[in-house]
């Protein structure tokens, strides 16, 4: 999930950010009221944190500028003053939610968790692919019996795959939602990230989960029934077979000299007495 967080204060924008990040959040930051304005009109963020005490234009200023463009993006204010007059005019203006400062990181996830459910936008507590089942509020992740230990980026990934489960999914869409990356910048990082999630989803097991589709993206889906499936250990095997080096073949022995035109000539005749 993509969020925006605008506010100016850099040590509390960085430490809100981190546990963002940490919570499998992907998180761009603004420091102005500008920023936000221009970074928000990109169209493909899943909520915005908006601070009202923002430099240049302030966080009402912002929520409704955006508000009369059309934005709907779900819009969650923070705000160091305690007085009902400045919740009312942020909500006026067209926020969703107010968090006054200071607040536990915890309410904060739990807010960001409603203003997206709202839109439909918040995984269930739990996604299941086969045999393959993710915990979204405990952060976890399994597949039969074996637990899948997986990074803040890994299970961002995974949980994306997961909510698209049976369809390809575009390298762009990936990096957008999971990098907050529209300009393919980490694309070879992808490719790194895919491979580490290939190998702890399927070694070991005798169905693949997770596949490559050349040219496309990845695709995350259960196995079907009564359709074959290959293992991925079995075809790592005759990858390994396919590829192996072959042994020499035995050199041939050398063939013997032709005799010389002369003697064909004479082979045969009776020697003259």
């Amino acid at each position: 999930m993509r969020l925006l967080f605008a506010e100016d204060d850099r040590q509390l924008r960085a430490s809100i950010t981190r546990g963002l990040r940490e919570a499998a959040y992907t998180v761009d930051q603004a420091a102005t009221g500008t920023q936000a304005l221009a970074l928000a009109a990109d169209g493909s963020y899943d909520a915005l944190i908006l601070d009202v005490l923002l430099p240049g234009k302030d966080g009402i200023a912002v929520c409704r500028t955006l508000r009369e463009r059309g934005n709907q993006l779900p819009i969650l204010m923070l705000t160091a003053l305690d007085g009902v007059d400045q919740r009312i005019a942020g909500l006026d203006a067209g926020a969703d939610d107010y968090l006054t400062k200071p607040f536990d990181f915890g309410e904060l996830l739990a807010r960001l968790r409603a203003l997206t459910r709202r839109r439909g936008d918040d995984p269930p507590p739990r996604l299941v692919v086969g045999d393959l089942v993710i915990d979204t509020l405990r952060h976890t992740a399994r597949r039969g019996v074996r637990d899948i230990p997986l990074t803040a980026t890994e299970f961002a990934f995974v949980v994306y795959m997961a909510r698209n489960a049976g369809r390809v999914v575009s390298r762009a869409d990936l990096l957008a939602h999971v990098w907050g990356d529209t300009r393919a910048t980490f694309s070879n990082i992808l490719d790194v990230y895919a491979s580490r999630l290939r190998h702890k989803l399927d070694d070991g097991e005798t169905e693949a989960l997770f596949s490559t589709v050349r040219g496309s993206g990845f695709l995350l889906e259960a196995p079907i029934p009564g359709k074959p499936a290959k293992s991925p250990s079995a075809a790592r095997t005759k990858s390994a077979v396919a590829t192996a080096p072959q042994k020499p073949s035995a050199p041939r022995a050398p063939r013997a000299p032709r005799a010389p035109r002369a003697a064909r000539a004479t082979r045969g005749k009776r020697r003259p007495e």
